[in-house]
């Protein structure tokens, strides 16, 4: 009868698993044919040779990976390193880094100011945290144009209060960009941030000044530690997109600040070179990929010395 009973025990199990496979099947296969299926055409397309007018030819290359890298010269057939491209991929990544830590800075406060207010009034001021992503990117890129641009009201506001006496040259520059992105990514770090601060025990804060600790030591050693986790999602939400931003560099960089998704775009459109879009396309993946593996791994090893 035991042995009966554990065979019986093993089989609700056995079955259990195999209904909860049943059960995700369709979200597995959602995923498959809607995230990874894409993905490997564009992995099979990065090793496949340019056609004359876009697409591509079906026999095997590796000229596109090797032109994510090298340059060769079109009158002496010389090889040399892809400058313009290192100089894109680093001005990629130097943006999207300032824009996660502009953000940061200005989330943080903001999240902990709505933490803090009443519960009955959290919620408006969340409402107007988000309302923008109730209105188009690009339209909002567009307004942040309007700002900044020569004749835009920032410059008008500074010539008549006689601070500058000539427009400052803020349009088509990285510090345009950086702007735009900071302005469109900054809710992606305040809500994750309000998520971990709403949870905060702030008996906890109280306790560190009674300790004699100053305002700075409290936040470093206290509240700091304590919201990682939604410092770090805010991070990996805000990064990711910045790193592949398109409609912000094209509009706010006037074409001549180019960043990745720029990059990209202009192999698939101009230059009619799908393989080196597409390698671009999986550089791109893999850059963020070990973005999120630096970030995750830095997290749980704070987590393991804090708990330690």
């Amino acid at each position: 009868m035991a042995l009966s009973a554990a065979q019986a025990g093993e089989a609700r199990q056995k079955k259990d698993i195999r209904d909860r496979w049943l059960l995700s099947a369709p979200a597995l296969l959602l995923i498959l044919v809607a995230g990874v299926g894409p993905l490997l055409i564009v992995v099979l397309y990065s090793f496949l040779a340019p056609g004359s007018y876009g697409d591509v030819k079906w026999e095997f290359s590796s000229q596109g990976w090797f032109n994510v890298f090298f340059a060769r010269d079109i009158f002496d057939d010389t090889v040399s390193l892809a400058d313009a491209h290192f100089s894109i991929f680093w001005r990629s990544i130097k943006l999207a880094l300032g824009t996660t830590v502009l953000c940061a800075i200005f989330g943080f406060p903001t999240a902990y100011f709505i933490a803090t207010r009443p519960p009955h009034n959290r919620s408006v001021w969340l409402f107007l945290i988000t309302i923008p992503f109730w209105t188009n990117m690009l339209i909002r890129t567009f307004a942040i144009q309007e700002l900044i641009r020569t004749e835009g009201i920032i410059n008008s506001v500074l010539l008549k209060l006689g601070v500058i006496s000539a427009p400052v040259q803020m349009l088509y520059t990285d510090f345009a960009i950086l702007l735009g992105m900071t302005y469109v990514h900054l809710p992606l770090m305040v809500l994750p941030l309000y998520a971990s601060l709403e949870k905060l025990d702030f008996r906890l804060i109280e306790a560190a000044y009674d300790l004699y600790a100053s305002r700075f030591n409290v936040l470093m050693k206290v509240i700091v530690p304590l919201v990682k986790p939604g410092l770090i999602a805010g991070s990996i939400l805000v990064f990711i997109p910045a790193l592949s931003s398109y409609v912000i560099p094209r509009v706010l960089g006037g074409g001549k600040n180019l960043m990745i998704g720029n990059l990209i775009e202009l192999q698939f459109g101009q230059g009619r070179n799908w393989p080196l879009g597409a390698a671009l396309s999986v550089t791109l993946v893999i850059i963020v990929l070990f973005a999120m593996l630096y970030y995750v791994r830095n997290a749980g090893k704070a987590g393991g010395s804090s708990h330690g």
